[in-house]
């Protein structure tokens, strides 16, 4: 979410096979531009092949101003599914929101409240 408050989309496209080529990180760039999602992740068995990240570099980067994150993240992502196995994550801002209210400070001097009877 941006300090707009509107969500940005990130998608993602899952492939496995032995043909995996820069066809499909064409196809999910057009899909990010189409949809203007902020972010596209293919997750793919296979190392992806220089042309595959060349064309990922393309993309571009997606940057996110708030004032909880004012970084850079790569618009088009290439993940293996050993690099997720391995720890690996997708970049993307992650917010930190302070979700809570301070108190109003104690007043100094306090008035003592007495109980009374009822007749």
């Amino acid at each position: 979410m941006d300090n707009s408050g509107k969500a940005q989309q990130i998608i993602f496209s899952v492939k496995a096979g032995q043909n995996i080529n820069v066809a499909f990180v064409r196809d999910l760039r057009g899909v990010i531009e189409r949809e203007k999602a902020a972010i596209g992740v293919l997750i793919t068995m296979e190392e992806p092949t220089k042309p595959m990240l060349k064309e990922a570099a393309e993309a571009g980067f997606f940057k996110f101003e708030s004032s909880f994150d004012t970084g850079t993240y790569p618009r088009l992502q290439i993940l293996t599914i050993d690099k997720l196995m391995s720890g690996a994550q997708v970049a993307y801002p992650r917010l930190l929101v302070d979700t809570f209210k301070k108190a109003p400070k104690a007043k100094a001097e306090s008035e003592q409240l007495t109980l009374g009877t009822s007749e």
